[in-house]
C-alpha cells in the first residue's frame, strides 16, 4: 500500500509595495488570475507615505473601486476606512487628540444608530478608544501614547491594542461581520513607525482597500503623536477572500482595467535593508 502524500500548508503570499492602490490591485489580480477565490495566508506591506503620513494612492483605481462599490450597494473606501480611523474628525480636531477622542465619544451613539446592522456590535476605532475596561477608561490609544511620550524605555510589548474581545465576540453565530481585525501594534524603528495589523479573515472586494487606508491613517495619527514619521504598514491576514462578487463579473470592469494598468506600469522596487528596532522611547 502506497503512503498517502503528506499535506503541507501553503506559504504566505507576500505583497510589498510603495503604493497602497497598487498593493491592493496586486492582491485583486492575484485572485483573478489564479484558481480559487482565497489567499491564505496573506502578508501585505506598504511603505509609500508622505512626510505627514498620507498614503500614496492611484486615483484611477480608487475611483473605479468606489464606483463599483456604489453600484453593488456597498460602502465606499472612505466609509470603510472611517470605521478604523475617523480621518475627518481628526481634521476637524485640528490635530488635537483630546478633541478627537471627545468628538468621537460624543458622536459614536449616533454613528451606531445610523446603521445598527453594520455597527450594532461596535466599530474598530470605538474598540480602540472605548474598549470598556482598562487604563485611561478603556482608551488603548491614549494609554500607548501617554506611556510612550512620558518616559524613555517603554517596553515594546506595551505598544499594542486589541479590538477582539472574547467576552463579547466568542458567540455561536454562523456569520459575524465584526470584528475581523483582531489587533494592531506599533513598532518605533530608526526609519519611523511601523504599524502592524492582524486579521482572521478579510474581504478583498468589500473591505480590504478601506481597511488598508484606515490602518494607514491610524498609523499616521499615532506617528504624529509619537513625534516620528510613519514608515510602513504591515497587514497579516489568515484568509483573504473574494466575496459578494464573482470573478467573471469583475473581469471586464473598469476597476480591473485600471488595476492591470497600474500594476503593469510598476517598476521593480530596489532591495531594501532590513528595518531594525528600536527608536527612542521603546525597549525590548
Amino acid at each position: 500500500m502506497s503512503k498517502a502524500k503528506s499535506l503541507v500548508a501553503p506559504p504566505p503570499s507576500l505583497i510589498d509595495d510603495t503604493n497602497l492602490s497598487r498593493a491592493w490591485a496586486r492582491l485583486l489580480l492575484q485572485v483573478l488570475d489564479n484558481a480559487g477565490t482565497e489567499i491564505a495566508p496573506l502578508i501585505l506591506s506598504v511603505s509609500g507615505f508622505a512626510r505627514d503620513g498620507t498614503a500614496v494612492e492611484d486615483p484611477a483605481v480608487r475611483q473605479a473601486l468606489d464606483q463599483l462599490l456604489k453600484h453593488k450597494d456597498r460602502y465606499v473606501v472612505e466609509n470603510v476606512a472611517f470605521t478604523i480611523f475617523p480621518q475627518r474628525y481628526w481634521v476637524m480636531s485640528r490635530s488635537d487628540r483630546n478633541r478627537l477622542f471627545e468628538l468621537y465619544r460624543k458622536a459614536f451613539p449616533r454613528l451606531q444608530a445610523m446603521n445598527r446592522t453594520a455597527n450594532g456590535r461596535g466599530m474598530y476605532f470605538e474598540r480602540l478608544m472605548m474598549y470598556g475596561r482598562g487604563p485611561c477608561d478603556g482608551n488603548q490609544l491614549e494609554w500607548i501614547l501617554s506611556q510612550f511620550t512620558s518616559r524613555q524605555g517603554v517596553r515594546r510589548s506595551m505598544l499594542q491594542a486589541t479590538t477582539f474581545d472574547p467576552g463579547r465576540d466568542h458567540v455561536r453565530s454562523a456569520q459575524l461581520g465584526f470584528p475581523c481585525l483582531q489587533q494592531v501594534s506599533f513598532e518605533p524603528t530608526p526609519a519611523g513607525l511601523v504599524t502592524n495589523a492582524f486579521y482572521a479573515t478579510q474581504q478583498i472586494f468589500d473591505k480590504a482597500y478601506g481597511n488598508y487606508l484606515g490602518l494607514a491613517q491610524l498609523g499616521a495619527f499615532m506617528a504624529h503623536e509619537m513625534g516620528i514619521r510613519l514608515a510602513r504598514l504591515n497587514v497579516m491576514v489568515g484568509v483573504a477572500k473574494l466575496e459578494r462578487i464573482s470573478k467573471r463579473e469583475l473581469e471586464h470592469t473598469p476597476l480591473v482595467k485600471a488595476a492591470r494598468m497600474l500594476v503593469s506600469q510598476a517598476t521593480a522596487p530596489a532591495p531594501r535593508a532590513p528595518i531594525t528596532s528600536v527608536a527612542a522611547g521603546a525597549t525590548p
